[in-house]
């Protein structure tokens, strides 16, 4: 699994929202600048989080984005998953996106075994770990 720029970005405004979490909404300029991310993608994105049910926005003066649930209430997986797709490094070994690989025998496929392994690990990882978890770090 490869973090595309869409889900690095995407992670690092979820976490500068988790960071100023309560504080009312924050305008796209501000989210764009303080993320090194340029606002035209930014929007892209936050629309995505938005139709995700990660953020919601408020519109007008004062108006912006901002988390919709508390940071502790939001994991990475569900996140990347939004934004990048499947955690698992191939579709075999995906339980969102399986599709079969076409191995003649996929109960001995070695390297199923291990990128379920792979798949099993990062998931681990990323659902454990929530925005207030990123905050705190």
């Amino acid at each position: 699994m490869e973090l595309s720029k869409r889900g690095e970005y995407g992670l690092r405004s979820l976490q500068y929202l988790a960071r100023h979490y309560g504080e009312g909404p924050i305008a796209s300029k501000v989210l764009a600048e303080e993320n090194n991310i340029p606002i035209k993608f930014l929007e892209q994105i936050m629309i995505i989080l938005k139709h995700g049910r990660l953020v919601r926005s408020r519109r007008g003066p004062g108006g912006g984005y901002y988390l919709a649930a508390p940071p502790e209430d939001i994991t990475l997986a569900e996140a990347v998953r939004l934004l990048d797709g499947p955690l698992a490094p191939i579709n075999c070994v995906s339980e969102m996106a399986y599709e079969p690989c076409g191995c003649p025998d996929v109960e001995t496929c070695g390297l199923r075994r291990v990128m379920q392994e792979v798949r099993d690990t990062v998931a681990g990882i990323m659902e454990s770990t929530t925005l207030a978890d990123l905050v705190q770090r």
